[in-house]
């Protein structure tokens, strides 16, 4: 259970729900709109596009096997037509490569089919708080480095190895918190604290994706520099040794 009440919303953020299902089209917008959310709600594909372009709303609630369009294709539409309006999944696909794929096609997080009303809101307020969180003022911050990967925070750049990689906002902050903490082992209800801003004692599965993700990238260049501590978490370091392991990607 979660242990943060999801609550009236801080402000009237307006929710675009796209969901073929009536009865969880019907679930979501009655708790959306309980919860102090505006909400507009597309069936299809084609209708959430439209009402993404209309209506600009804060966040989107997309379903991926909508019935003329893939959830994870209407998000890189999106992402192509310039609109970066924050995308939450809803998915029944519980394979890692799916989650991935849905990750990196520009969604913001993702919860499983079947799943509780109260784990929806979480993740949304968590979304929209750090959507909303005021830019950090001008100034100079000393560049993140480790071994040969360098992390700019004000710059929002990472290099490894003098190449750039191109990561998306939340792997940048999965990044810049592991390279804070380099040689120390994080386990994953502190990386979701962190980095997604919540504390869910349930499903932490959307760490363990966004590391193979950002494994992939990083770790491209040898020597791996992110390694999995098993039973425990994730660490960044040179040597893989005090139990870590990596798993191929």
């Amino acid at each position: 259970m979660s242990r943060l009440a999801p609550g009236p919303a801080p402000a009237r953020s307006t929710i675009l729900v796209v969901e073929d299902d009536p009865s969880i089209r019907t679930l979501l917008t009655t708790a959306l709109g309980a919860a102090g959310y505006a909400v507009v709600a597309a069936v299809t594909g084609q209708e959430a596009m439209f009402r993404a372009g209309d209506r600009q709303p804060d966040l989107i609630v997309m379903d991926v096997m909508l019935p003329d369009a893939d959830g994870f294709d209407l998000t890189r539409q999106l992402r192509a037509q310039g609109l970066y309006t924050p995308v939450l999944f809803l998915t029944a696909r519980t394979e890692v490569e799916d989650r991935i794929i849905g990750l990196s096609s520009g969604g913001d997080d993702y919860v499983t089919k079947p799943f509780h009303v109260q784990e929806v809101l979480l993740r949304i307020r968590a979304i929209l708080r750090r959507a909303a969180a005021p830019a950090t003022p001008p100034r100079t911050r000393p560049a993140l480095r480790y071994a040969d990967l360098v992390l700019d925070e004000d710059a929002h750049t990472v290099h490894r190895a003098g190449q750039p990689l191109k990561l998306s906002p939340t792997e940048f902050r999965l990044l810049a918190c592991l390279i804070a903490r380099a040689e120390r082992v994080l386990d994953k209800g502190e990386i979701l604290r962190e980095v997604w801003q919540y504390d869910f004692a349930g499903d932490t599965r959307i760490v363990d994706t966004y590391i193979k993700n950002l494994r992939r990238k990083v770790d491209a260049t040898a020597p791996a520099l992110i390694h999995t501590v098993r039973g425990v978490g994730y660490c960044l370091r040179l040597t893989n040794s005090g139990g870590a392991e990596t798993p191929r990607s």
